[in-house]
């Protein structure tokens, strides 16, 4: 009770603090600063060129999440983990935000190659006033795109090239982006479900083992997927289960 009161004594007292603050600098004191946003015409074609490279770039930047999601090897990566952390049957152990920032960094350590060759062919000569910003996304995208090339199957290119009623392309540089990346999602959808069956097998075999054994010894009332996670547990512990868990992702991008 006094440790409830004392905290609302400390409350009231730094709120009393705040406004006497804010009192003294309106009388005179410091000044605030304003922020304002001006709309007004202009003839020069530059600035309007200019404003639209800046709403074009905010744009990008708003939709940035998504393209990492689903043009890198994000995708496949979160799926496993989220099949792993499934099949060990801990519920909240470890956490999705963990989970996401593991995969995330992980990403950045499998695209860091593509990133490196986007940075130095295309974002730097841009940044230096080398190259117009047509020949930026030229270059920037050839080494997303060799990537996604490398990592999507033939069929789902072929349903995505179907869906889009053209005739289909003599090679792979002439095929067009907005069918490249859906036919690389729905291939890192299909290799990220995999991945997780094959995860799913040696803990689903601890799974059924407990449940025989409990049934066996008449011990119906307990629930196996309590008992068997110790064991689940210390199977992945033994066998370095992040390692290979880890590993294996990456060397499915670079094998």
């Amino acid at each position: 009770m006094k440790k409830n009161l004392l905290i609302t004594i400390f409350v009231f007292m730094l709120l009393f603090a705040h406004d006497n603050s804010f009192a003294q600098a309106g009388q005179g004191g410091a000044s605030f600063p304003q922020i304002g946003v001006n709309i007004s015409g202009s003839d020069d074609p530059e600035d309007v060129s200019v404003t639209l490279q800046l709403l074009l770039l905010l744009t990008v930047l708003s939709l940035a999440p998504s393209i990492i999601i689903m043009t890198t090897s994000y995708l496949r990566i979160i799926i496993v983990l989220q099949f792993l952390k499934n099949a060990l049957g801990t519920m909240q152990m470890p956490p999705n935000q963990l989970l996401a920032g593991i995969a995330l960094f992980v990403t950045f350590f499998v695209m860091a190659p593509t990133f490196t060759q986007i940075n130095d062919n295309a974002l730097q000569p841009y940044m230096e006033n080398k190259i117009d910003i047509d020949s930026a996304y030229a270059k920037g995208i050839k080494p997303l795109r060799e990537f996604m090339m490398a990592n999507v199957k033939d069929e789902d290119l072929e349903l995505f090239i179907g869906f889009a009623d053209i005739n289909k392309p003599n090679t792979r540089d002439e095929l067009p982006t907005h069918i490249l990346i859906p036919s690389f999602v729905l291939s890192e959808l299909k290799t990220g479900f995999i991945m997780g069956f094959f995860i799913f097998i040696p803990f689903l075999m601890v799974d059924m083992i407990v449940a025989s054994i409990l049934m066996s010894m008449g011990m119906m009332m307990i629930p196996p997927m309590m008992v068997a996670l110790p064991f689940k547990l210390l199977l992945f512990i033994l066998v370095d289960g992040w390692n290979l868990v880890v590993g294996s992702l990456v060397r499915s991008f670079t094998g």
